[in-house]
């Protein structure tokens, strides 16, 4: 049986007065994704760089691949391939110049993968980074994470100024990297990305995890904006059908064709009574992240522990 890659005991790292982060247990097993869920602010970027060596921790402690994260920092470094939430590029040089360099003080010397990488990602490599934009410079940070192909992926809001259609690539390669085995720790303040990809998501909020889910289930608890435009006026009856639905909260009728709540638990008795109609639009939202944690952890979730990851 092999060991966890990550396991933190009650890690903490304070910053005075500041918030910092608090008792923070995780296991995260090879071999597998684990998001790293929080609004901005809550703690990730201090969790990872305390895990990574980069910052020392107040109390606690914490191993990867069974190296301690103080003693060992610099050999946890070697194996790791670390993507930080704010990086600077030496902006004299081009991509792959800074590509070069990583694969030097690494020892690699077979960049084929890092090609692959760029192609994939549409990344301009001949271009000094001072001429890259945001998302440009942000995809040369990804290859510089992956090109080596790591045991283990750490990566800090890795999706920020990445345009649609390369965030969908991105997430293909992450899944990809845990079919070669490796494993995959990624913050992110977006849950459908997260939800995509990852196979369990710790949860942190004000420097404390107060719980790790399966994904699918955290969204499942959650609730829906729901709204309904009619393209003709329901009568008052037929309202109060989809005001007495179980789970319906914050209802507002409009005129009688557009409808306006909040839906709580399983969505699709709403679907077939709104499909029962003569419906012109229908828009199912998800909550921000915070309205989730606002909802979910303020006394209508389960199963919280706070800085215990189960």
């Amino acid at each position: 049986m092999t060991s966890p890659a990550i396991v933190t005991e009650h890690l903490t790292k304070t910053y005075g007065a500041n918030r910092g982060i608090r008792d923070v247990n995780i296991t995260v097993e090879e071999g597998e994704i684990f998001g790293f869920l929080g609004p901005n602010g809550a703690g990730k970027s201090t969790t990872m760089r305390t895990l990574l060596g980069f910052m020392k921790p107040t109390g606690g402690g914490g191993r990867i691949f069974g190296l301690d994260i103080v003693d060992d920092s610099v050999e946890i470094r070697t194996r790791v391939g670390n993507l930080p939430g704010e990086f600077a590029l030496e902006d004299r040089m081009t991509g792959r110049q800074v590509v070069q360099l990583f694969a030097r003080l690494r020892g690699v010397t077979d960049l084929s993968y890092a090609d692959e990488l760029a192609e994939r990602l549409n990344a301009d490599l001949d271009r000094p980074t001072r001429k890259l934009s945001r998302g440009n410079k942000q995809k040369i940070g990804v290859i510089t994470a992956l090109f080596h192909q790591p045991p283990l992926v750490m990566l800090d809001e890795p999706t920020g100024g990445l345009d649609p259609l390369v965030q969908e690539t991105f997430l293909e390669l992450l899944i990809e990297a845990k079919r070669r085995g490796q494993t995959v720790f990624f913050s992110s303040h977006i849950l459908p990305e997260i939800e995509r990809v990852a196979d369990r998501v710790g949860i942190i909020r004000e420097g404390e995890l107060v719980a790790v889910e399966n994904p699918h289930a955290l969204t499942g608890r959650t609730f829906r904006r729901v709204r309904l435009n009619f393209n003709a006026p329901l009568a008052d009856e037929a309202i109060d059908r989809f005001r007495r639905l179980p789970g319906v909260r914050e209802f507002q009728a409009d005129s009688n064709t557009h409808l306006d709540f909040s839906a709580h638990g399983d969505i699709n008795a709403v679907v077939r009574l709104a499909g029962s109609h003569d419906l012109a639009s229908i828009d199912i939202e998800r909550p921000s992240l915070e309205e989730i944690f606002l909802n979910y952890y303020n006394g209508n979730g389960r199963n919280v522990t706070k800085g215990v990851a189960v």
